[in-house]
């Protein structure tokens, strides 16, 4: 299992983190995904997945979602 924290920003609310839960949950390998989320600043995304997340793909699922992706952290 790989876990990674990811920064997003553009979140204010429960609607906001179920989509970017649904956008990060298609993506192949993804088993969970945790969002802390602080309203109108920068979340935390935690992604736990079977393998490393190529991260042109999470930031495409992260803008299909209506956000930005700010940075990831192992």
């Amino acid at each position: 299992m790989i876990t990674t924290d990811y920064t997003v920003s553009g979140m204010t609310c429960g609607h906001c983190v179920a989509a970017v839960t649904t956008e990060l949950s298609a993506l192949p390998g993804v088993q969970d995904v945790a969002i802390q989320l602080v309203a109108g600043g920068d979340s935390t995304v935690t992604v736990t997945s079977g393998a490393p997340l190529p991260e042109p793909a999470v930031r495409e699922a992260v803008d299909e979602a209506g956000y930005t992706l700010q940075g990831a952290s192992a």
